[in-house]
């Protein structure tokens, strides 16, 4: 019997299906807008209030910002994987994308919200 040689985290179909579903909820979340805009005018600040100030694009708004956030996430965890082969480099990077996403989602929705 020949030894199978396993490289890698093994993340594989849990995180091929979940890029599957943040990108199916983005494009989802960016037809919505662009029908609102369209629909609206949206070209000038009260009009961005009125539509972000709706019930369901305070919810789903934040959604989205999830969704890239996590999107991000996979596709540069796998790039850092992939190319990086210094472990303390790696890890530093990994950490530091992490604090980046999460700030950026934190900043997206005070946004969203403070509107």
């Amino acid at each position: 019997m020949k030894a199978r040689i396993v490289v890698g985290a093994h993340y594989g179909l849990k995180d091929w299906i979940a890029q599957r579903v943040t990108a199916v909820v983005m494009a989802l979340y960016t037809l919505i807008l662009g029908i609102a805009i369209l629909a609206g005018g949206a070209d000038n600040q009260e009009t961005w209030r009125a539509l972000m100030g709706n019930v369901f694009f305070r919810f789903v708004t934040p959604l989205f910002v999830l969704s890239l956030c996590y999107h991000a996430w996979i596709g540069v965890r796998d790039i850092w994987m992939d190319y990086l082969k210094n472990t303390a480099v790696r890890l530093t990077l990994h950490v530091v994308t992490i604090l980046v996403l999460v700030g950026y989602a934190a900043w997206a929705v005070q946004i969203i919200w403070r509107l």
